[in-house]
C-alpha cells in the first residue's frame, strides 16, 4: 500500500472513530486484538477515548497491552480516573507499576487511590478480569470471542449496555445450544444479584446465603461491571464471616488472627474478660446470699452446676437460632415478640422434660422428695429464662445498633447463672423444711 493509500485509510478510520464510536467499538470487539492495537496506535487520543468507553473489558485489556507503552500511558491519563483504575486492576502487578510510573504524580496518585478498595470489601474479593458481551451479539460471535479469549471454567457470561453497565447474564450451556444466528438478548436472563465494589463482606455473605449464587458480579457507583467474585472467594468469605461471628460471641476481636502478636491479642481480649469477671462476681454474690442454706444442705452445692449447665446449653441453642435468623434476614426487630414467645415455650417444654429426668436421677441419688421438688422447679424456671434471654439478647443488641454476635454468650451466661442459682437456692430456702 502506497503512502497516499495509507493516509486515506488513516483518515477514514479517524472519521469513523469520531463519528460512530459505539459502532467502531462493536467492530473492534470481533477483530484480533493485535490488529486493533496497530490501528489505534496511529490515531489521536481524542478519537480513541470515546471508542474506549464502549469497549468490553476483556477486549479493552487485550488491546491496551498491544499499544506502544507511551501511547498506553497517554491513554490512561486521558481516560476517566475510575476507568483507568479499573483497567490497571486487570493487569499483572509488574505491568500496573510500570504504567503508573509513566504517569505524572498527580494522575498516578488519583488512580492509586481509586484502586485501593476498603478492607474486606467486594472490590478486594472480586476478580477484575471478567468477560462482558453485548445483547445484540449472536451465539456464533460469542463463541468465537470465547475461543479467542481462551478462558476456562466459566459458567456464565455477563451482558453490558453501550455504557458498560451490567444488563443481564447468559449461561454458557445456553450459548452452546442456541442457534448460531440467535442473539444473546433472546437467551439472556436477569441478574439475580450484584454488589457494589465498596460493599462490606458481611453484605456479600448475606446475598450469598439469600440467593445461593455461584458467582457474584461487582459493579461500580455508576453500575458498570468491574469484576466478579468467584465461587472460591464466596466460600472463603462465608467461612471468614462465620469464624468472625464465633470470635465476637465470646468477646474476641474480629481483627485477631491465630498468629497475631501477644500484646494485640491481650489488648483485644482483656476488656471482655474483665467484664466477664464482673458478671462472675455477680453470680457469686447470688450464691453468697444463700450461704447458710448451702452450709446446712451440702447436697445443694453438688447440684448447682447441673442447673446452671443445663440452662446455659438451652440458652445457647436459643441464641444460635435467633442469631441465624437475624443474619439471614428471616426475622427483624418487629418479630421479637414472636421469637421470644416461641423460645420461652420451647424452654418450658424442654424444662419439664429435663426436670422429669433430673428428678429421677436426684431421687435415686438422694432419696429426698423435697430435693427432687426443688431442683425440678428450678430447672423449669431457669430453662424458661434461658430461652427468653437467648432470644432477646441478640435482638436487643441489634436494636441498639450493635453487632448481634458481639459478646452475646457473655451476657447470656450471666443471665442463666444468676437465674439458675437464685431460683434453685431461693426455692430450697423457702422449702427448707422439706429437705
Amino acid at each position: 500500500m502506497n503512502t497516499g493509500s495509507q493516509t486515506a485509510v488513516l483518515a477514514l478510520n479517524l472519521r469513523f472513530l469520531l463519528d460512530y464510536p459505539r459502532e467502531a467499538a462493536r467492530h473492534i470487539e470481533v477483530m484480533p486484538a493485535s490488529e486493533v492495537s496497530a490501528v489505534l496506535a496511529d490515531q489521536p487520543l481524542h478519537a480513541i477515548v470515546p471508542v474506549w468507553h464502549s469497549l468490553a473489558t476483556d477486549v479493552e485489556q487485550a488491546v491496551f497491552i498491544g499499544l506502544p507503552e507511551k501511547k498506553a500511558a497517554d491513554l490512561l491519563a486521558e481516560l476517566e480516573p475510575a476507568r483507568s483504575a479499573a483497567l490497571l486492576n486487570r493487569l499483572d502487578e509488574d505491568q500496573r507499576e510500570r504504567y503508573k510510573n509513566m504517569l505524572n504524580s498527580h494522575t498516578a496518585a488519583e488512580i492509586r487511590t481509586l484502586m485501593q478498595y476498603p478492607p474486606d470489601s467486594a472490590g478486594q474479593l472480586m476478580d477484575p478480569r471478567v468477560l462482558s458481551f453485548r445483547k445484540d451479539l449472536t451465539a456464533l460471535e460469542a463463541l468465537a470471542r470465547l475461543r479467542q479469549a481462551k478462558w476456562r471454567g466459566l459458567r456464565e457470561l455477563y451482558l453490558v449496555d453501550d455504557d458498560g453497565r451490567l444488563d443481564g447474564r447468559v449461561d454458557i450451556q445456553d450459548i452452546a445450544l442456541a442457534d448460531p444466528d440467535q442473539t444473546l438478548a433472546r437467551i439472556a436472563r436477569k441478574i439475580a444479584d450484584a454488589v457494589q465494589d465498596t460493599t462490606p463482606r458481611e453484605e456479600v455473605v448475606e446475598k450469598i446465603q439469600q440467593d445461593a449464587v455461584t458467582d457474584l458480579p461487582v459493579i461500580d457507583y455508576d453500575g458498570r461491571l468491574v469484576g466478579v467474585i468467584r465461587q472460591s472467594k464466596l466460600a472463603s468469605a462465608m467461612q471468614q464471616e462465620t469464624s468472625l461471628d464465633i470470635l465476637t460471641m465470646v468477646g474476641a476481636s474480629r481483627d485477631e488472627r491465630a498468629l497475631s502478636p501477644v500484646t494485640f491479642a491481650v489488648t483485644k481480649r482483656l476488656p471482655w474478660l474483665q467484664i466477664n469477671l464482673l458478671t462472675a462476681f455477680l453470680a457469686a454474690t447470688v450464691v453468697g446470699l444463700f450461704e447458710g442454706t448451702i452450709a446446712k444442705y451440702t447436697a445443694l452445692a453438688v447440684l448447682l452446676p447441673v442447673v446452671a449447665g443445663q440452662s446455659g446449653n438451652a440458652g445457647a441453642q436459643a441464641l444460635a437460632v435467633t442469631m441465624r435468623g437475624l443474619v439471614l434476614r428471616e426475622i427483624s426487630l418487629r418479630h421479637w415478640p414472636k421469637v421470644v414467645f416461641k423460645e420461652v415455650n420451647v424452654g418450658l417444654m424442654n424444662g419439664i422434660a429435663v426436670a422429669v429426668t433430673t428428678a429421677l436421677g436426684v431421687y435415686v441419688w438422694s432419696r429426698s422428695l423435697g430435693l427432687v421438688m426443688v431442683i425440678s422447679a428450678a430447672m423449669v424456671i431457669s430453662m424458661v429464662a434461658a430461652g427468653f434471654a437467648g432470644a432477646l439478647v441478640p435482638i436487643m443488641l441489634q436494636r441498639f445498633g450493635q453487632d448481634p454476635a458481639q459478646s452475646s454468650s457473655i451476657i447470656l451466661t450471666t443471665v442463666t447463672d444468676v437465674v439458675g442459682f437464685f431460683s434453685f437456692l431461693g426455692i430450697a430456702t423457702l422449702f427448707s423444711s422439706l429437705l
